[in-house]
């Protein structure tokens, strides 16, 4: 018996890659909890590896021009992240092979937060998925392969709002580098060509409010800048957390 779809599919989303007329077809969305130091008496590695948590790929837009701010919050915070873009999955992966093997290439990101949402997740031990997963939550630069840009060691990791700086780091002050964030998200899933993997954002997150032009980038990678759009009317929603009565 043949079989058809009972709509047609969505188109699947993709990067554009620096240099090219390819484009870098997105799968999963991997990002990496607290990864640089945020205070100065924080330990220079912490023992255990970081959390992790999940946006789908439809989260994944370009960073350019408009940034809409998302229904259900008030407190819309940026996060700017160094990505890596994977090219050949694997599980069990060991660290001295995902440079070599496994990482296809590197982008400037945001991963973008409903901030109030996900401190009502905590208090409540609930998902993070209404303060994580929402659309267009994860703008990305194109992506620069390794083949043509390398595997970055160092080079500054920074955002601005209008002009003034918030954040900045160094990719070479992850607590975790690459190949141990990518091997340990092989430990848990089988990764696949076209994860992409957040790993992390320095000290300075902060709220974004209509009309802010937000600038930033991974020096050697990429930079962008957007602009937020309107608040929408409605207001915010309650998710529906553990706990509560239906």
């Amino acid at each position: 018996m043949s079989v058809s779809l009972a709509f047609p599919a969505p188109a699947p989303t993709a990067l554009a890659v620096a240099g090219s007329t390819m484009v870098f077809p997105v799968g999963r969305v991997f990002c990496i909890g607290r990864n640089y130091r945020w205070s100065a008496d924080e330990p220079g590695r912490p023992r255990e590896m970081p959390s992790w948590f999940m946006k789908p790929a439809s989260a994944v837009v370009p960073a350019q021009g408009l940034l809409p701010y998302p229904p259900g919050t008030v407190d819309f915070c940026h996060e700017i992240e160094m990505v890596v873009a994977i090219g050949r999955g694997g599980r069990d992966i060991a660290p001295s092979r995902v440079e070599a093997h496994h990482a296809w290439g590197y982008a400037a990101g945001l991963d973008l937060t409903r901030r109030d949402l996900q401190q009502q997740a905590k208090r409540a031990g609930g998902p993070w998925e209404p303060a994580k997963a929402f659309d267009h939550s994860a703008p990305c630069t194109a992506i620069v392969p390794v083949a043509t840009g390398g595997h970055p060691r160092q080079g500054a990791v920074w955002l601005a709002v209008n002009g003034i700086e918030r954040q900045r780091a160094d990719v070479s002050e992850l607590l975790w580098p690459v190949p141990e964030l990518v091997a340990m998200l092989s430990r848990s899933v089988a990764l696949a060509p076209g994860d992409l993997v957040f790993t992390g954002t320095p000290v300075g997150v902060d709220s974004l409010q209509p009309g802010d032009v937000v600038t930033g980038g991974v020096d050697g990678i990429g930079r962008f800048s957007m602009t937020v759009g309107a608040a929408p009317t409605a207001p915010p929603f309650e998710p529906f957390l553990s706990g509560d009565s239906p």
